[in-house]
């Protein structure tokens, strides 16, 4: 049966659905761009043998296949990280960005780059290529630490208090990167305008080492989140009733989306959308729990950050587009479809 009694698809033949879309999104992702690989040739580097052409091994396991891992874990982490925060707040507007942590590492990040050359390049000359991620991750960490403890009363974390810290900290780092801006060179503002659209055209072995592990952590304590969740669903007041500690679920959820939106943000810059336009697609076909939302979440979210960033690559080849350009036009005309057909507020 595809659909149950609520007219929503069974999970079966949604997961069967996802899987087959994921896997022709990712052949995709690694057959195009400006060198094209065959496809023979991509499973035969894949299953340990040469290809006819030898410089489709290099492009495609130097090239290709980091910057789709990098893609679908950021996707996926973002995804996951909206549907947390919007079971959380049980508010279906919240996304990653709304406690702070994307521009609070987005800030970090630009630091480094317009003040590179002043006192920061002690750090620039310790670090090397690896500064600019490290500070996003920092910056991103910290705003979520900033926040968590001016919403921390007596041992208790107060919901309402961190979605106002998280919007004062937005603004605040906010002007902070108008004034870095306002003081940037030409060279420096094409750095950091790329930044702040987001891309994926830096990705390599390198950024997966570096995002990966807290991404992947991140993903896989998601899921113990999703029976407390539901119970928040009903009411703060039940959640305790119901024998899930509030407070620690709380902290958990925050750190969970602190540790992984940073990581993404420090190794693809800012991406809008995913975190809120996937959890409403997912609940829309397949129901609101958790248990449900937080997998789907991962694989779709994973598989149209894969298909925008190839999109991004085929559409102005051999340049690409900035993917947070290309999430913001696909997310924005779906989000404004959601709200006219009255399906969120």
């Amino acid at each position: 049966m595809i659909r149950d009694a609520a007219g929503r698809f069974g999970h079966t033949p949604a997961l069967i659905i996802v899987v087959c879309a994921a896997v022709s999104v990712a052949l995709l992702s690694v057959a195009s761009g400006a060198y094209p690989l065959a496809i023979p040739d991509i499973l035969k580097v894949l299953g340990g043998r040469e290809a006819s052409d030898p410089v489709a091994s290099l492009v495609l396991l130097e090239v290709r296949m980091p910057r789709f891992l990098l893609g679908f874990l950021v996707g996926a982490v973002l995804a996951v990280s909206g549907a947390l925060l919007q079971g959380l707040f049980r508010n279906p507007l919240a996304d990653p960005g709304l406690i702070g942590v994307s521009a609070g590492a987005s800030l970090a990040a630009i630091m480094v780059i317009v003040l590179g050359s002043t006192w920061l390049g002690e750090w620039l000359e310790f670090a090397g290529e690896w500064a600019l991620p490290i500070a996003a991750f920092f910056g991103g960490s910290a705003t979520v630490f900033l926040a968590w403890r001016i919403a921390n009363r007596g041992g208790q974390t107060q919901v309402a208090t961190l979605l106002l810290s998280g919007i004062a900290i937005n603004a605040i780092a906010g002007a902070a990167t108008g004034l870095l801006t306002f003081y940037a060179t030409d060279d420096e503002l094409r750095s950091l305008t790329f930044w702040t659209m987001g891309s994926l055209g830096h990705a390599g072995w390198d950024e997966l080492v570096i995002g990966a592990p807290f991404m992947i952590l991140a993903l896989i304590v998601s899921p113990f989140l999703a029976r407390p969740l539901d119970a928040f669903l009903l009411g703060e007041s039940v959640v305790g009733h119901l024998g899930y500690p509030a407070n620690t679920v709380k902290k958990a959820a925050i750190l969970v989306v602190g540790l992984g939106v940073g990581a993404a943000v420090a190794v693809s810059g800012l991406i809008g959308f995913v975190g809120l336009v996937v959890p409403h697609l997912v609940r829309l076909v397949l129901g609101a729990s958790h248990r449900v939302v937080l997998p789907f979440s991962a694989l779709i979210g994973g598989t149209l950050l894969v298909a925008a960033d190839s999109l991004a690559r085929i559409l102005v080849a051999p340049a690409e587009l900035p993917i947070g350009l290309m999430m913001a036009l696909i997310g924005g005309p779906f989000f404004l479809g959601l709200l006219m057909r009255r399906k969120i507020v």
